[in-house]
This record gives structure tokens, C-alpha cells and sequence, in this order.
């Protein structure tokens, strides 16, 4: 009946239509998270580097983004500025704080359009959204479009922090995940969890699996500064922190896996 009404090619490339939307459908109902806020630091893309960007990196990264997109999940991104420029450090030499944040907010959409450049290599359909406005080469960031773009599974890049000095990507990482309405915020790192000391200077340190909002605060363990960390326990969005240089901890983690350390209330 359908192939009389509109043809034969038209029929068939429906139902192939719909067929491909039945098995994204299926592949997101398998995962844990829906939509997630990956938090990414600037000094992860230095690689080996000790400073600037590292393509190798970007594309291991792109390569990882795009395992979980292929799986329907929904993805923004808020990437920090440390490898090429960090506000407080120039604070310590004499600048004054604003205008080191704002410089700082600046080396975050360089990270983002590097990242974004090498996502759209790897076939996936991006943009970039900052909170200072720089129509040539972005968006303005508008919640609503960007809550759009990630329904039609666009890969949404948050840059220039919060748009204000004194606040870290770690606090506009959380603002973003919550006004976008994000499962979860994924805190990529070096280290593999939160542990009780710093493992990298301390080698009897244990990692927790699992840990309350109220037990991070209790013992004075470094997950994210104080501002992001209590927005995000205020809203009860939990945080898992992973290794995100560890091949396939991605996908792990949104498969429900037991990667990292997942803070939650």
C-alpha cells in the first residue's frame, strides 16, 4: 500500500529511515546515561607536550567522543584552558586577576575549536557555544539551542567558562550540565578515581568507588573547587571522575560499568 501511494524508492528509503532509528533507539535504552557533560582539562590536551596542543591527543579523544555518540548518547563538552593559558598563574606574577581570567576564558575556545575541529574529522556534527560573544567563529550561548542541538545529536562545545572572572571551568562545567539538564558530569583526569591522597605522591592511597558529596567535603578531598562542587551536590548531579587517557573508560562508564569514582549524594 505505502509503495503505491509514494513509490517504490521513496517507500523503501522509510522504512530504512526508520529501521536506523529503531537501532539507535535500542543501543540508548542500554545505556546508563542519556545525556552527559564531559569535563575535560586543558592540560590533557598537551599530551607529552609541556605546552600548546597535542593533534595525537585530539584524536584519541575524538575517536573515544565518538564511541559513546555512535550509542545515541547525547554530549556537551567544557574543556579548560590550562595548557595554554590559566588566570590565577598570572595572577602570582603580578597580572591583575580579571584580565587574567579573561585570557584564560580566551585559551578555552582555542581548546575548543581544536576540539572541535577534530571531532568533525572523525564525522561527527558539532558547535561551539561561548559565554563572551564571538559570532565569527561561534555561538553565543542560548540554553535553549543548545539543549536543540543535542536532541538532534549534535556534539555541543561550551567555551569561555562562565563568561565571568573568579569562577573555573570546573564551575561553568556544572552550571552547563545543570541548565542543560545532564545526567551526570564526567570529570576526565589523569588519575583513574578519587582517592584518600594524591597517588601520584602518596603510593599507600586507596581509591573509593563511591563516595557521598558529604564524606568528599569531610575529608578534604580534591574533586573540584568548592563553587562547582556545591552546585553540583545542591542540584544532585553526581560527578564521576575517571582516567580519560584509559582506551574505552568512555563507553565503560556509560555502559554502567565501574569505572572511577562516582560522587553522588
Amino acid at each position: 500500500m505505502l509503495h503505491e501511494k509514494i513509490g517504490k524508492a521513496s517507500a523503501d528509503k522509510i522504512c530504512e529511515n526508520v529501521y536506523i532509528c529503531s537501532i539507535k533507539m535500542i543501543k540508548k535504552l542500554q545505556m546508563k546515561y542519556n545525556r552527559i557533560l564531559l569535563k575535560l582539562s586543558g592540560e590533557a590536551l598537551m599530551g607529552d607536550k609541556q605546552y600548546g596542543i597535542d593533534p595525537k591527543t585530539l584524536a584519541e579523544y575524538a575517536a573515544e567522543i565518538k564511541a559513546i555518540h555512535d550509542q545515541g548518547i547525547e554530549i556537551a563538552i567544557v574543556i579548560g584552558g590550562g595548557n595554554i593559558f590559566r588566570g590565577v598563574a598570572g595572577v602570582s606574577s603580578g597580572m591583575d586577576r580579571v584580565q587574567g581570567d579573561y585570557m584564560g576564558m580566551l585559551a578555552t575556545v582555542i581548546n575548543g575549536m581544536a576540539l572541535q575541529g577534530a571531532l568533525e574529522d572523525v564525522g561527527l556534527k558539532t558547535r561551539l557555544q561561548t559565554a563572551l560573544k564571538m559570532e565569527s567563529i561561534a555561538e553565543p550561548y542560548i540554553k535553549r539551542r543548545a539543549v536543540r542541538h543535542l536532541e538532534k545529536g549534535r556534539i555541543v562545545i561550551f567555551g569561555a567558562g562562565t563568561g565571568n572572572p573568579y569562577f573555573t571551568t570546573d564551575t561553568a562545567a556544572v552550571l552547563r550540565g545543570v541548565e542543560v539538564n545532564a545526567d551526570v558530569i564526567l570529570k576526565g583526569t589523569r588519575v583513574d578515581g578519587v582517592y584518600t591522597a594524591d597517588p601520584e605522591k602518596d603510593k599507600s592511597a586507596t581509591k573509593f568507588d563511591y563516595i557521598s558529596f558529604d564524606d568528599v567535603l569531610k575529608k578534604g578531598l580534591n574533586v573540584m573547587d568548592t563553587t562547582a562542587f556545591t552546585l553540583s551536590q545542591e542540584n544532585k548531579l553526581p560527578i564521576v571522575v575517571f582516567d580519560m587517557n584509559q582506551k574505552g573508560n568512555l563507553l565503560k562508564i556509560c555502559e554502567g560499568q565501574n569505572i572511577g569514582t562516582v560522587v553522588n549524594i
